[in-house]
């Protein structure tokens, strides 16, 4: 039975990889742009004298990339309940779990592709970790788990959404906040109240750490738990909505 399981949830999980690729609008807005995005920051911005290096600016354009997804999940699913295809799938062996699951591990998955585009470009532009590669491979995992907080963003977007256009509007309701207060550009005393309240903050500080080489400070510790919380809080969230009021 659980391997029953595992292979349906496999099979999900490559269906949805292929669906990805297949779409120019998301494999763009996941993969493409944050590559450009990449090179435009780092060759305008990466520069000692204006109080920012290609080092500091990468945690920001990793979280930068990981938190569109939000709007393509949103897009995904509004798609494909006003097309019939949420529908349809309650008249297969699929279930819920499996749906949802390979859902949650395929964007999980590009979210670890993204930061390897945009290291891997970054490291050809300058980016030096003190850390190493065991900072990056340890990068990985933690942006994972951030991802999940993603998916259950888009999904609450989903919910309240007609159309796919009005969830990409939306999206950035949860965007925005996050691109602002929570990736590559600086804090202040000001905003820093704001940004306490956002995910990404913790995610970027996590980052820089983790790069640095700073693994033993208890602050990484802090953000971790604050990440992983959050994340795990969301997409339950973002799945008890859907399901309850998206799904049909």
């Amino acid at each position: 039975m659980y391997e029953l399981k595992y292979q349906a949830l496999t099979a999900l999980v490559k269906m949805e990889l292929k669906k990805f690729i297949r779409q120019p609008t998301y494999l763009f807005l996941n993969l493409l742009f944050p590559a450009v995005l990449t090179i435009v920051f780092l060759f305008a911005f990466g520069d000692p004298e204006m109080g920012m290096d290609v080092n500091s600016l990468v945690p920001g354009l990793i979280v930068y990339a990981v938190i569109f997804l939000i709007m393509t999940i949103a897009q995904s699913f509004s798609s494909e309940r006003q097309q019939g295809l949420l529908k349809r799938l309650n008249t297969t062996p699929m279930t819920s779990a499996e749906f949802m699951g390979s859902q949650i591990i395929t964007h999980m998955l590009i979210s670890i592709v993204q930061v390897v585009v945009v290291i891997t470009l970054a490291y050809l532009l300058g980016f030096k970790p003190n850390s190493g590669i065991e900072g990056i491979l340890l990068a990985l995992p933690v942006v994972a788990i951030f991802a999940l907080s993603s998916v259950g963003l888009g999904l609450i977007t989903a919910t309240v959404s007609k159309t796919p256009e009005v969830a990409t509007g939306l999206s950035f309701i949860f965007i925005l906040p996050m691109m602002f207060f929570g990736t590559f550009i600086p804090i202040t005393s000001t905003t820093r109240q704001i940004a306490n309240f956002i995910p990404s903050h913790y995610l970027v500080n996590a980052l820089k750490m983790i790069f640095e080489g700073n693994w033993m400070n208890t602050n990484i510790i802090l953000d971790l738990i604050v990440i992983s919380t959050v994340s795990i809080l969301v997409v339950v969230v973002g799945i008890m909505l859907f399901e309850k009021y998206g799904s049909s």
